[in-house]
């Protein structure tokens, strides 16, 4: 499997300001691997508060997080400012891929992107249902094509 290219902050629909903070930084002088994958959980979560269609408290179907990755192409250090930019590539009846790219401070190219898998299970039963309505029509608008 080949190495994916850095993409632009073009090919993003939807961007978060994430301040970093001194202890993202690892003894290698840079934020380690796991603050990445926060990154992600950040952005995909408030894109979905903001949407008002999060409700983790009382929705029947909850999106269940399955299957994530990330591709790393430069550093990132405190003190940067990170924009974590946010698409849909695939989505399902009852999953929905999401595709994140963190640029620091101005840079076009990415830093690092990855991606963060959603299945949407019934909240009593684990099992997988189709994702309401209102969720779908939300995240097609910020879906790309290939």
């Amino acid at each position: 499997m080949s190495k994916p290219e850095p993409q632009s902050r073009s090919a993003y629909r939807h961007f978060r300001e994430i301040t970093t903070r001194w202890m993202d930084n690892d003894v290698y002088a840079h934020v380690n691997n796991v603050v990445y994958y926060s990154w992600f959980d950040t952005v995909v979560n408030g894109w979905l508060l903001e949407q008002k269609v999060l409700d983790f408290a009382d929705s029947p179907a909850v999106g269940l997080v399955v299957e994530t990755g990330c591709s790393y192409f430069s550093s990132i250090a405190f003190p940067d400012l990170v924009h974590a930019g946010l698409r849909v590539a695939r989505l399902g009846t009852s999953s929905v891929r999401y595709e994140v790219g963190l640029f620091a401070n101005d840079n076009e190219q990415a830093s690092a992107q990855g991606h963060f898998v959603h299945v949407y299970v019934d909240r009593v039963t684990r099992r997988p249902v189709p994702m309401p309505a209102a969720l779908r029509r939300a995240l097609e608008a910020i879906q790309v094509t290939p």
